[in-house]
């Protein structure tokens, strides 16, 4: 029988937590609960969970903050938030300092459950891809670094790894995207399609050495990657 995935769940509601550990347990994962974001920071240095479910506001340190503390550490562990907030400005800043995924409260537990299971498959498959080429870029998948030539590589997030990785696997074709919202976002609303447009700049940016490289805007489709 093959080992639970051991999930840290940041949750500072007790009550709630409480319901969600169960919950996932009976579906066979491993839950260590904390209620405040310095505890669930030390359970991750101390437990090497596999993902974080992390809610936004929490005391003594909050989602936002834990989260851009574990990025320091580690690039690709996957991170949900689970957030009250509907701000576009909020759901985008946590996409862009890190987070893979959020659940607007209140969610249904079969939600969370299928995020975790894609976000797990999602990490599975980076650790099994190999280095492509792209133009005069190398793209390592599994370390998240890209290189122009001989200079150094430079770091990419996990959503902009893994946004990249899906251009390249779909070059010259149009990637759809509500398909890749959905499977990297976890929903293709309007706060997750405006966190996407901000992701294609930043790729775009970092590709800009090679001038053949160029990721087109299909209006009412998604976008295409040409070399």
């Amino acid at each position: 029988m093959a080992n639970p995935i051991k999930i840290i769940l940041a949750e500072d509601e007790a009550a709630l937590g409480q319901i969600i550990k169960e919950s996932l347990e009976t579906r066979d994962f491993e839950v260590i609960l904390c209620q405040d974001g310095e505890k669930a920071l030390r359970a991750y240095k101390s437990e090497s969970p596999e993902i974080l479910v992390l809610d936004v506001m929490m005391p003594k340190k909050d989602g936002f903050t834990l989260a851009k503390e574990v990025r320091e550490l580690d690039d690709t562990i996957p991170i949900i938030f689970l957030t009250a907030k509907s701000q576009t400005q909020d759901v985008v800043e946590g996409f862009t300092i890190g987070g893979n995924d959020y659940l607007k409260k209140p969610f249904s537990m079969e939600e969370l459950i299928v995020r975790i299971k894609n976000l797990i498959g999602r990490a599975k498959l980076q650790k099994t891809a190999e280095i492509i080429t792209l133009g005069d870029y190398k793209f390592d998948f599994p370390k998240q670094l890209l290189s122009y030539k001989s200079d150094n590589a430079i770091q990419l997030t996990h959503r902009e790894a893994h946004l990249l990785f899906h251009l390249i696997k779909n070059k010259n074709a149009v990637l759809d995207r509500s398909l890749i919202l959905n499977k990297l976002w976890g929903t293709d609303d309007f706060f997750a399609a405006r966190s996407m447009d901000v992701f294609i700049s930043k790729l775009r940016k970092k590709l800009k050495q090679d001038e053949r490289i160029q990721i087109l805007n299909v209006r009412g489709f998604g976008y295409k990657l040409t070399v």
